[in-house]
């Protein structure tokens, strides 16, 4: 057989012969650099210390290898801004010391993406991480290794809606993850996460969340492990603003926020149970995180999620680390701790890409990936068009999976504009490719997916446009409620992301016509994914799916409908 290595193996040394007479040969000594990739080159790693720590998060029901395309804007605000992860491109690059066009490069950034995922291939796939979570707990000894969930495991995929998230949960726990905390898991509402968190097997903490008519939390704040000879406590942070990013009514009796005295407490209960070492396995987002190890002592280690950060290694905070592993099955994060006299005294840590073409899958896991997904694996294989453009989701403004959406909005609803929701999760398709269902419910997976059809004068659009804005922009992380912005179709706008509230959007414009929206003027406005209850509108998945499948092939260019003032 003729394997896509061999293919690219060829076409490397064709390339070279024809280089070489050529006079050129820099592109070509790269090119076949690239091949020399490995397994074993993505599991070196310094080894340090009695403890490891693995941190896998926001895989949102990948279970299958991905493409990503990582966001080409990532602004900070205040004393966050041009620092990690606040960095793209060519920042990335110089800030890290990684080389233009090496996998890094294209795991981290979005530069030259095309080239280098036909290059370097696709990420992620749970066979794949399984196979160097198995390879690292034999190096070390599964009682010096701890596997923690960073959360937005069930959510995004056709499977894990056609399942309320079994087949996550199911294959899950082959990883054996010694704990997670969550965020989307609790769209599946109050009832079902219960339901799971009883039978998956594994601690699910969260410090933060605590039942409205009794004040008593809601799940264990807190697991006990011992590890290398270590005490150690890993505390559980659920993302503190869940009833504001999604419905509350899927969860009417809980409360969330970011607690910051309740997590000293249990910091401090740690700590007099004898502690030696405490991880916060959090579903924050980095810049809360950031700050949360500034006014919360005693936190050796927190591993973060939510916004899908990538970083390539552990930052420190004063005497805390701080690792975001990235989203998608992208990447492995690893950190090694070394303990004596009951600190932690040296370190070592990586962020493993995941890189799907060099990893031998995981036997178990890939049968395991195949029974789940084999009721539904010809509708998700299904064709309903193809894309001329590069289609992605990541960005703080745009992204033009969203543009296509926002599209399919304005013609099936008949709308002037369109909002589509500032989601982190959603994968990539490159041009060419086929769009399938599977493709499609990686963009549109959730359990509240009505498209309604409302209207709203200018000041409202502008009032919902600013709200969202301080949600991303906030100068106080605390403040900053999850996703990036909004993303529209039919209006462009200016923003000023280090304005204050109310003044960051300026601008606004139908694109149809460029003139100005009216404040008291009412606007025919579709959009999808409302917190509201009993939202009227066809499923946005059904809607995109006749959208797609009318169209055949999709074209879909960058658009320039934000203008962003720094």
């Amino acid at each position: 057989m003729f394997t896509r290595r061999d293919f690219l193996q060829y076409t490397v040394n064709a390339s070279i012969a024809l280089g070489a007479a050529a006079g050129f040969s820099g592109n070509f000594s790269r090119a076949l650099a690239q091949q020399k990739l490995t397994q074993d080159d993505l599991l070196k790693f310094d080894s340090k210390g009695q403890i490891t720590l693995l941190h896998f998060t926001d895989v949102h029901a990948q279970l299958k290898p991905v493409f990503f395309r990582p966001p080409d804007t990532n602004i900070g605000v205040g004393d966050y801004a041009g620092i990690p992860p606040h960095l793209v491109g060519e920042e990335f690059l110089t800030h890290f010391g990684i080389e233009a066009g090496s996998p890094l490069a294209y795991a981290h950034t979005y530069l030259d993406y095309v080239n280098l995922a036909k290059t370097y291939g696709r990420l992620g796939g749970l066979d794949r991480t399984a196979t160097l979570v198995k390879a690292i707990r034999a190096e070390r000894g599964d009682d010096k290794v701890l596997f923690l969930d960073g959360g937005d495991t069930w959510q995004g995929s056709y499977t894990s809606l056609k399942t309320n998230g079994q087949d996550m949960v199911d294959c899950m726990k082959m990883l054996k993850p010694d704990a997670m905390v969550g965020h989307w898991e609790f769209t599946f509402g109050a009832e079902r996460v219960m339901e799971i968190v009883e039978s998956m097997g594994y601690p699910f903490l969260a410090s933060n969340i605590y039942d409205n008519e009794w004040d008593e939390p809601v799940f264990e704040s807190t697991a006990m492990y011992e590890k290398g000879g270590v005490k150690v406590a890993v505390i559980g942070q659920a993302m503190p603003y869940t009833p504001i990013a999604n419905p509350r009514w899927m969860f009417p009796k809980w409360s969330f926020g970011i607690r910051p005295e309740a997590l000293q407490a249990n910091v401090d209960k740690a700590r007099e149970e004898g502690a030696e070492v405490v991880v916060l396995l959090s579903h924050d987002g980095f810049d809360v995180d950031r700050k949360l190890a500034s006014v919360v002592s005693g936190i050796d280690v927190i591993v973060t999620g939510h916004t899908h950060d990538a970083i390539p290694h552990a930052i420190e905070i004063g005497n805390t680390l701080l690792l975001s592993s990235g989203s998608h099955g992208k990447y492995l994060g690893r950190i090694d701790l070394e303990v004596k006299d009951g600190k932690v005294v040296g370190h070592s840590s990586n962020l493993i890409p995941v890189f799907s073409d060099v990893i031998t899958p995981d036997p178990e896991m890939a049968a395991k990936i195949d029974e789940v997904r084999a009721p539904y694996e010809a509708e998700c294989q299904r064709v309903i068009g193809r894309t001329e453009d590069l289609l992605y989701r990541r960005g703080n403004f745009n992204g033009t999976w969203d543009d296509l959406i926002c599209q399919g909005i304005i013609e099936q609803r008949d709308t002037q504009i369109a909002l589509s929701p500032g989601f982190r999760w959603g994968t990539t398709l490159l041009p060419g490719q086929d769009i399938t269902i599977d493709d499609l419910y990686t963009e549109t997976s959730m359990n509240y997916p009505s498209v309604y059809r409302l209207e709203f004068t200018g000041t409202q659009l502008k009032e919902i446009m600013e709200d969202v804005c301080d949600n991303l922009f906030n100068k106080d992380p605390f403040f900053q409620q999850g996703g990036d912005m909004v993303r529209v179709g039919g209006m462009s706008y200016t923003c000023a992301p280090n304005e204050e509230m109310g003044n960051r959007i300026s601008d606004m414009r139908l694109t149809s016509t460029g003139e100005l929206l009216e404040p008291d003027k009412n606007y025919v406005v579709g959009g999808w994914a409302s917190v509201n209850e009993n939202v009227e509108g066809p499923a946005i998945y059904d809607l995109m799916e006749k959208h797609i499948s009318e169209k055949k092939v999709v074209k879909m260019p960058e658009q320039s409908t934000v203008a962003v003032k720094m």
